[in-house]
């Protein structure tokens, strides 16, 4: 099937903080890989530089099996990217936007896009300065000309819930699409699990979780412990990602809970142990949170 995406080490700086450290990805053809993360873990900057603009300090990457620095236009015209906001000259209409991008591609696929603007009902003659944020979108995947690699940086971004769920959907259309790859980037965790069958999560720059995207929300869980008494600190182990004290229970977030960790609670004495699966948005927040302290009690004091 070959590599639509291949990154090795890439890495960038601004000033003293390094904001993507050391990443390597493959991303099959034809996969739908959802590009989690928290704002600044490093997602929009690793995107940049796939897109040629913002240069790596280190490392390289391919699309489509060329290198990021030596695209041919050819090449370029099989790839789109959909930026944050969607920016558009909204002093043009639809169809004065539609002949100034033609050109960029070697094959135009009309019927692609008259097909998502009769979807959308958007008029060739609209404005599209006064356009919604919703149509404006829409008008980029249009525009976009039925790419092979289609890049995505959180497109669904102030959109309200009809909009979104129609932009997936026709989001979805495309991918049914024989050999179509995406890299769809988001904060709206929902989005991504509708659609993407693999995932990656950045967290401080690093890519800490890269598996299908079942595996991630399967794998992951949530340990609920009751103590009585002092509430113990649970032991690293592999697979802890994380633990915080609600109360008398201590919460531990866990990648595959097994045996090891069932003995190191009994150990600590906990009187009763709760597993509880996880949704993906539950999963992805946390494991991006990681380890937090317990909250401070609060002593009221009557204010004069």
């Amino acid at each position: 099937m070959g590599e639509a995406i291949k990154i090795e080490r890439l890495t960038k700086h601004y000033g003293p903080r390094r904001v993507v450290d050391n990443v390597s990805l493959t991303i099959p053809s034809g996969c739908v890989y959802g590009f989690l993360g928290r704002n600044g873990a490093g997602k929009s900057t690793l995107i940049k530089m796939l897109m040629g603009m913002v240069q790596p300090d280190a490392g390289r990457a391919s699309l489509l099996g060329e290198d990021i620095c030596e695209l041919r236009p050819a090449t370029r015209a099989r790839i789109a990217y959909l930026s944050e906001g969607h920016p558009l000259y909204r002093w043009m209409t639809v169809a004065e936007a539609v002949r100034f991008t033609r050109p960029f591609y070697a094959v135009w696929h009309a019927r692609f896009l008259v097909s998502i603007l009769e979807h959308f009902r958007i008029a060739p003659k609209a404005k599209i300065g006064r356009l919604s944020n919703g149509q404006r979108a829409q008008v980029s995947l249009a525009l976009a000309s039925d790419p092979e690699l289609l890049v995505l940086d959180d497109p669904t971004l102030g959109l309200d819930t009809v909009v979104r769920r129609d932009f997936l959907e026709s989001l979805i259309q495309l991918i049914q699409r024989s050999g179509r790859t995406i890299l769809f980037s988001s904060h709206i965790l929902g989005d991504v699990e509708r659609v993407a069958d693999r995932l990656g999560v950045m967290v401080d720059g690093v890519l800490r979780v890269d598996c299908p995207a079942d595996r991630f929300r399967d794998s992951l869980r949530r340990v609920v412990l009751e103590f009585v008494g002092a509430i113990p600190r649970f032991p690293d182990s592999p697979g802890l990602v994380g633990q915080r004290q609600v109360g008398s229970r201590l919460e531990l977030i866990v990648v595959d809970f097994g045996d090891q960790h069932r003995e190191l609670a009994e150990s600590l004495g906990a009187t009763h142990i709760e597993i509880v699966e996880m949704n993906l948005e539950d999963a992805f927040i946390a494991y991006t949170r990681g380890e937090t302290p317990p909250l401070p009690s609060l002593e009221w004091e009557t204010i004069a």
